[in-house]
């Protein structure tokens, strides 16, 4: 959230949790102001978005830095955000990467462990969100973090449970049963089925969908209806 697409106040009665941009790829002060306001007024859980310093590609071009050097812009933007919510009377609850620097920590373990150091470094009490069965929830672990093993409603998935790059022609899902027939398999069965037909086995302990998605408050209404009638 807090991408400029500014559909927040209609996203916020169906989510439980908001991973808020904290201005390297994507928002500024005003729009954290407005997110937290809004996290608050819901009850919803906030949670910074840290991502490679890249308005340009949105923060979905992978970046080659070094290890100090990922570790500093992540505790940047936790700094960031968190003065933020500090004014308006709030607490953060949890972090979870953007876009590239996530694909990256998913699967190149040296990333994945600075960036939960920064994380731990900066508040060891703070759920880290990252993707199911990969290196970022382990590397979360082994420095004591709380994790969340996130799946996706609007992702398809490749065999090795890793989600299928952005580049390929099928890696969003757009239409809703679809979308809703690969919720209910994760949050039931703890699994999903790939773009080859084969079934993986995928924790699933909180589903993300994304705000800039065409679909998304749509998504969101049918995820939360659907999930609450089960």
């Amino acid at each position: 959230m807090g991408e400029g697409v500014g559909n927040e106040a209609l996203l916020m009665p169906y989510i439980h949790s908001a991973n808020i941009a904290c201005g390297y790829h994507a928002g500024d002060a005003a729009t954290m102001e407005r997110v937290v306001d809004l996290c608050l007024q819901h009850n919803v859980h906030i949670g910074a978005y840290p991502s490679f310093p890249d308005r340009e590609n949105f923060g979905r071009t992978a970046m080659q830095l070094s290890l100090i050097d990922v570790h500093r812009l992540v505790t940047e933007q936790l700094e960031i955000l968190n003065r933020v919510i500090i004014k308006k009377g709030g607490k953060m609850h949890h972090v979870k990467p953007h876009g590239a620097l996530y694909n990256m920590a998913a699967k190149e373990t040296p990333i994945a462990h600075v960036i939960a150091r920064a994380v731990k470094n900066f508040d060891s009490s703070l759920m880290y969100y990252g993707l199911s069965g990969s290196v970022m929830i382990d590397m979360a672990k082994k420095e004591g973090l709380r994790t969340a093993s996130e799946v996706f409603a609007d992702r398809t998935y490749q065999s090795d449970g890793s989600l299928t790059p952005r580049s390929q022609p099928n890696a969003l899902l757009t239409d809703e049963s679809a979308m809703l027939q690969q919720v209910m398999k994760l949050v039931k069965e703890n699994s999903a089925v790939a773009v080859t037909g084969e079934t993986v086995r995928i924790q699933a302990d909180t589903v993300c969908i994304h705000g800039d998605g065409t679909h998304a408050v749509e998504f969101a209404k049918a995820i939360y209806k659907t999930l609450c009638e089960k």
